[in-house]
């Protein structure tokens, strides 16, 4: 199965997850002085499922999987995260994880609250008819958490749209009619919509487009190093290229490649489709992934690994402007660094948040039973990011603070409201 396709989440670093994202919570409540009741009604889930899988695989033997749901939050609406199969699934990573799309669908203006699912599962050694039955047997334990109105599943790492097919399709057989806008992130052909696959890159570019104007940056005056040349990075690339900026440096897993005269991202593209990475691209010379972070350009854009940029190389940096493509590739310990040097950083959960809204445009359609153009889909988004990111500028400069936490102010400040509209009972 490809796994390509996946639905942006925190990759979570050495803390434990949950405690990491509550880091980030509290110091924004600090902010906002949020009371105590609506402390603790917003730190804790909702709602938390826990389901044992059995399995019949391939010789026949039954094995038994462990799957988890959490609903963090429907105040906003029915909860929106993806689903991940790996080893490393556990209860307090879903819940931070779960906390984390709460804050991400708020901070864009998304009417969703914040979900997340996993199952314990190395899929890279399993069939697809393991992967199948696993699914099947999943979506059926979940059968009254997942709804369109209710929770609305996504991909995320090791699952994929053939994934979200196999719950769309059990779903539907056990409400008794067809329900695509149960999941989002399927296959075109089933109710995908067009511009998902590009959605994520393109809010990188929407991001960088808006802070370069804050910053009055001129495009075809300026250079880019993009960290990470997988779907997020490369998309992110090729459409800040046709912004009028110069990429001068990309890199996957094979290492990084430098020309101060500019790639050409298509070229780039077309090469790591051929060759599947970028070991021999000719394009550029190649430098170490570790130099490419302390280029002297204008803009970095981190779409590879977390914690890329640490407090060991924060002061190296010499980019007037980070977006951050992936997820956690700033460790906590870097920002200050980064904010004393005046370097503005826009944080993953905005950047990367093109994502998540165009899986909400998805659900959308497929509650309309009909379908956009991807220049409809794709100008509806931009304008989803454009105001976002406007929001938590104006919000950072209001409270005199980095933009990360500026985004977290902006959600939890919208949850917040609302759950004192509906009422705490």
């Amino acid at each position: 199965m490809s796994l390509k396709f996946k639905e942006p989440a925190p990759i979570t670093d050495h803390l434990n997850p949950l405690e990491s994202m509550m880091q980030r919570f509290d110091e924004a409540a600090d902010i906002l002085g949020l009371d105590e009741s609506t402390y603790n009604a917003l730190k804790s889930p909702e709602k938390a499922v826990i389901v044992s899988l059995p399995v019949t695989m391939d010789d026949g033997k039954i094995k038994v999987f462990q799957g988890y749901r959490v609903v963090h939050s429907s105040k906003l609406g029915p909860s929106k995260g993806g689903i991940r199969y790996s080893m490393g699934v556990n209860l307090d990573e879903v819940k931070a994880l779960a906390a984390w799309m709460t804050w991400k669908c708020a901070v864009v203006g998304i009417p969703y609250g914040g979900g997340k699912g996993g199952i314990q599962c190395d899929p890279r050694t399993m069939s697809d008819g393991e992967l199948e039955r696993l699914t099947r047997a999943f979506t059926g334990a979940m059968r009254d958490v997942f709804g369109p109105e209710r929770d609305i599943p996504a991909p995320d790492m090791g699952t994929n749209p053939q994934t979200m097919a196999w719950i769309m399709d059990e779903y539907s057989k056990l409400v008794g009619q067809a329900s695509p806008a149960v999941v989002t992130g399927k296959p075109l052909v089933l109710g995908g919509s067009l511009g998902r696959v590009e959605a994520t890159g393109r809010g990188v570019m929407v991001s960088t487009r808006s802070a370069m104007a804050k910053l009055k940056m001129t495009p075809t005056q300026c250079t880019c190093a993009v960290q990470g040349f997988g779907n997020v990075g490369s998309i992110s690339a090729k459409l800040i290229e046709q912004q009028g900026v110069t990429i001068v440096a990309i890199s996957d897993v094979s290492g990084a490649y430098y020309n101060p005269d500019g790639l050409n991202i298509e070229e780039a593209i077309e090469y790591v489709t051929k060759n599947k990475s970028l070991e021999g691209y000719k394009g550029g010379n190649m430098i170490a992934n570790e130099e490419l972070l302390e280029l002297d350009v204008d803009i970095l854009v981190p779409a590879a690994l977390e914690d890329q940029i640490t407090e060991e190389n924060a002061g190296r940096i010499k980019a007037k402007l980070i977006v951050e493509g992936a997820n956690g590739p700033t460790a906590s310990t870097a920002d200050k660094i980064l904010d004393e040097k005046g370097i503005l950083v826009v944080p993953d959960i905005l950047a990367n948040a093109g994502g998540v809204s165009v899986s909400y445009f998805e659900w959308v359609q497929n509650r309309l039973g009909y379908f956009w153009t991807e220049e409809r889909v794709n100008r509806r988004a931009d304008r989803v990011m454009k105001l976002a990111f406007d929001n938590v500028y104006k919000t950072s400069k209001k409270h005199k603070c980095s933009m990360r936490t500026a985004a977290y102010v902006v959600a939890i400040e919208k949850v917040a409201d609302t759950l004192k509209l509906r009422g705490i009972f």
